[in-house]
């Protein structure tokens, strides 16, 4: 079953989909922002694989080092998504990926692979039961429940920087880090815009689009991260309805 995966490469990138959102004939920005973004991670070995199939089926890791997320670690990958849906699940492709990451890290000779997990599970986290199937175990932990994740090949284990435990800011109103990493982001940017347009609420929108800068977040932060009142909220994006009830608080 392995030839039925591929690898996003640079030259094969342009004519694949890229799973979240797949649009045949009119261009998503959010598709296209994202390939922009992925093309220039590729370069320092981030991996995007697949289903080679038209639907939701793929893991996207990079090296710890490289990975726009407040995470501190040698030689470790970090998983980013992992994510099988509809008429797929249940047919092992999420085993088949995880595996695949595993190998990849091993092969590799890395110290481990990790990722973002929490006390309850997230909307928009991997599934992290089923990351702890492989041996997955939290390594830290912020005050308000996020954990890190690990597999560990040498006994060493990465940390969230320090600046990620802060989950505050001085600024009160809606404020917004987000990414290009997922192909979401632009319509929750957009949405967020609007309704707070429509509320007359003010909101900070900060694009995350240096590793510098994820690396220095005063929070927990996979691609999105949403502070109110001077707190960190979630990493959830928000619709419409959460975000009203949000900014009635």
């Amino acid at each position: 079953m392995e030839d039925q995966f591929l690898t996003l490469t640079e030259e094969n990138l342009d004519r694949e989909h890229i799973c979240c959102i797949i649009r045949s004939k009119k261009p998503h920005p959010g598709v296209e922002a994202k390939r922009v973004w992925l093309r220039e991670r590729l370069q320092e070995g981030h991996v995007f694989r697949k289903l080679d199939a038209k639907g939701v089926v793929f893991i996207e890791y990079a090296p710890l080092e490289t990975a726009w997320v407040p995470v501190d670690g040698d030689n470790y990958l970090y998983i980013y998504c992992l994510w099988v849906t509809g008429e797929f699940k249940g047919k092992g492709y999420g085993r088949q990926l995880m595996e695949y990451c595993l190998a990849d890290a091993r092969a590799k000779r890395k110290s481990g692979v990790c990722m973002l997990g929490a006390e309850k599970q997230k909307a928009w986290l991997s599934d992290q039961a089923f990351a702890e199937k492989y041996g997955f175990e939290t390594v830290d932990i912020t005050p308000d429940g996020y954990r890190l994740l690990a597999l560990s090949f040498d006994g060493t284990k990465p940390r969230f920087g320090k600046n990620a435990k802060r989950q505050a800011i001085e600024p009160q109103e809606l404020t917004i880090y987000y990414s290009s990493q997922c192909p979401y982001i632009h319509q929750s940017v957009e949405l967020v815009r609007k309704t707070c347009e429509e509320l007359k609420a003010p909101c900070t929108l900060i694009p995350v689009d240096t590793l510098e800068k994820a690396k220095s977040l005063p929070c927990v932060f996979n691609n999105w991260a949403v502070f109110y009142g001077g707190k960190f909220v979630t990493v959830n994006l928000l619709d419409a309805a959460a975000l009203k009830r949000l900014l009635k608080q």
